[in-house]
């Protein structure tokens, strides 16, 4: 597995693996879970006493992606992640294939580790420092998570993908929303260049429980109706180290 690093502020040495622990030169020492998975969130990274995805909306979307609603997205992003030293930023319940997966959201990364017990799951917040040595991983994923440029460039080697949701998926529900295609290439050229950018969008048939699960494991607000399909879209953007 990749080097981790010790989330202690101001430390950042490697941390030592050990059979239920992770240890630094410094001494600070964080245990492996039963299911697994390690807890290197520190206070101050907390947004909240429960940071990230609750167990509720973890369950609504493994429910979600276990239905294959999202295999032609899923089918692509595994094309590009496949074969190689990945790492999942904001992974969720670990559905997208990786070597490693990291997210705030303790219910989420538990959940990751029971179904995928050989990878490596790491709860802390990416948004400030990805606990991973430079360059430790071919590819860096994030898929319709929160984005951090200057970590992503630090511990990858080759690219990174980029899914986020396109202006018209579920309109349905809440209406169109933005294009954020051109703000998100604008986050990144200071340090990467667009290789790639495709745009997946279908229809996938609906009965009143996906709604609901629809309506649990996403964030922006719907007008829940009475419709028997939802037009799901996500861009997907690859870039390429400058």
């Amino acid at each position: 597995m990749p080097q981790l690093l010790c989330t202690v502020r101001d430390c950042r040495q490697p941390l030592r693996r050990e059979e239920r622990r992770v240890v630094c030169a410094r001494g600070h020492s964080f245990d492996v879970a039963r299911s697994g998975y390690i807890n290197l969130l520190q206070p101050q990274d907390k947004r909240s006493r429960e940071p990230g995805d609750s167990a509720e909306m973890v369950n609504a979307r493994r429910r979600l992606l276990d239905s294959e609603m999202f295999k032609p997205i899923d089918d692509v992003i595994a094309s590009i992640a496949g074969g190689s030293i990945s790492l999942d930023v904001g992974c969720g319940e670990g559905h997208t294939p990786s070597t490693c997966g990291i997210d705030i959201s303790i219910p989420a990364i538990e959940a990751a580790a029971k179904r995928y017990p050989n990878r490596e799951w790491i709860v802390a917040n990416a948004d400030r420092f990805i606990p991973y040595a430079d360059a430790s991983f071919d590819v860096v994923l994030s898929i319709t998570a929160r984005l951090n440029p200057t970590e992503f460039r630090r511990v990858v080697r080759d690219r990174v993908l980029i899914a986020i949701a396109g202006p018209d998926d579920l309109v349905e529900l809440r209406g169109h929303t933005r294009d954020r295609v051109e703000r998100t290439i604008e986050t990144f050229a200071p340090l990467f260049t667009l290789e790639r950018h495709e745009r997946i969008a279908f229809r996938a048939p609906v009965d009143g429980y996906a709604l609901h699960d629809l309506a649990v494991s996403t964030y922006r607000p719907k007008r829940m109706k009475e419709i028997d399909a939802v037009t799901i879209s996500r861009d997907l953007l690859l870039f390429r180290p400058s």
